[in-house]
């Protein structure tokens, strides 16, 4: 007896760290896309969890450069049924957005399991299994990857050809300019956040910043309002990924300017290249011929997704990118919320990532239902 109470007790202290938890609705990610979905969850009758890779709500905001802001003014920067306190035409920080983020979730107080990184999300005959880097699983009806359009930075395969000397970043890992040597830095990239580093770098480095496609640049304000008010006036805030225009505005990416057109920012003396074609050891080449030498160089050309936890084939393309036609994968009860011009050019943003929550609830509690009926024609056969 006193033998089988000691093995008792060291079974229980060595899987005291493992949890198992069962629920209908799991989602993982806490970000904008995974608290939006959590709101509307609530008025329905299904449980729910979300997991959180992160020690604190909003750390996938803070872990970001310093001096980031969001392009949407708080006007266009709330989550569902919580005001975004401040200046209404005015940006919200980097930091500012992560409270907010952490206050969203205790007002309505979500059930968000944090430190939780999945470790491999797998499909059962009764539904899914999610096991965590610490060994907790959790079971569940139906899953929403709610992970987000920017999880690892894009690193393209020519930054093997400089010497180790020059040191390299990414939009994900640059924080500020007192990271970056000495010297000549390059910027790859002049989408909002690869502006928002020449902007800054100028004061203190001499930079070089390699433009890519065409962008068309929105101004601040037109006629005394926010632009954001006249696209949400206008529709093009809601334009559809399907349509003319949503087309028109993928292959543009627009944003605003706020004093970082390229004309503005090669007056203050960033100097404007076209494409970076190659590289060798510390010099750069670009598609007009220029070609430079660099001490430091940061990458800010996008991101992909990283699916390697995902252990479900159907659910990605050959190259390893989710599938799904506005969040609804070919995986019976698997979704996305989240994405990129998911369905309309706000999907990726907090601006529009409240309406595509409302759509999939929606659709998921169709899909249920409809499940349900053919369930029971069947047992009545």
């Amino acid at each position: 007896m006193l033998i089988y109470s000691l093995v008792e007790i060291m079974y229980q202290i060595g899987t005291s760290d493992m949890n198992q938890y069962k629920t209908n609705i799991l989602v993982i990610g806490a970000g904008q896309a995974g608290l939006a979905v959590a709101y509307y969850l609530q008025s329905t009758s299904s449980s729910y969890l979300v997991l959180d890779r992160n020690e604190r709500l909003g750390d996938s905001w803070r872990q970001r450069y310093d001096s980031l802001s969001l392009f949407t003014s708080r006007a266009f920067s709330a989550l569902p049924g919580l005001v975004l306190d401040g200046d209404p035409d005015g940006y919200a920080t980097r930091d500012e957005i992560a409270n907010y983020f952490e206050r969203y979730a205790q007002h309505f107080g979500f059930p968000v399991h944090l430190n939780q990184s999945i470790q491999t999300l797998e499909k059962t005959p009764t539904g899914f299994q999610a096991t965590t880097i610490r060994g907790d699983i959790y079971s569940s009806d139906i899953v929403i990857i709610a992970t987000g359009a920017f999880q690892e930075a894009r690193v393209p395969q020519m930054s093997q050809d400089f010497v180790p000397d020059v040191r390299q970043f990414t939009a994900q890992n640059y924080r500020n300019p007192k990271q970056i040597p000495d010297g000549k830095v390059l910027i790859v990239g002049d989408g909002a956040s690869g502006r928002d580093f020449a902007q800054e770098l100028i004061q203190t480095h001499s930079v070089l910043l390699a433009t890519g496609r065409s962008r068309r640049l929105f101004p601040e304000k037109l006629f005394g309002k926010s632009i954001w008010w006249w696209l949400d006036k206008s529709g093009l805030l809601y334009a559809r990924s399907d349509s003319i225009i949503g087309r028109i505005m993928q292959k543009t990416d627009p944003f605003p300017a706020r004093g970082r057109r390229r004309q503005t920012l090669n007056e203050k003396g960033v100097e404007i290249l076209p494409y970076l074609t190659s590289v060798d050891g510390d010099t750069v080449r670009f598609a007009n011929g220029h070609v430079d030498r660099v001490t430091s160089v940061i990458w800010a050309i996008g991101y992909r997704d990283n699916s390697d936890w995902v252990a479900i084939p159907s659910v990605k393309d050959n190259n390893g990118n989710f599938i799904h036609e506005e969040g609804i994968s070919p995986v019976d009860d698997l979704y996305f919320i989240g994405r990129s011009w998911q369905r309309t050019r706000g999907s990726a943003l907090i601006t529009g990532v409240g309406d595509d929550a409302y759509y999939l609830i929606q659709q998921i509690q169709k899909n249920r239902s409809a499940s349900v009926s053919k369930s029971t024609i069947m047992q009545g056969t």
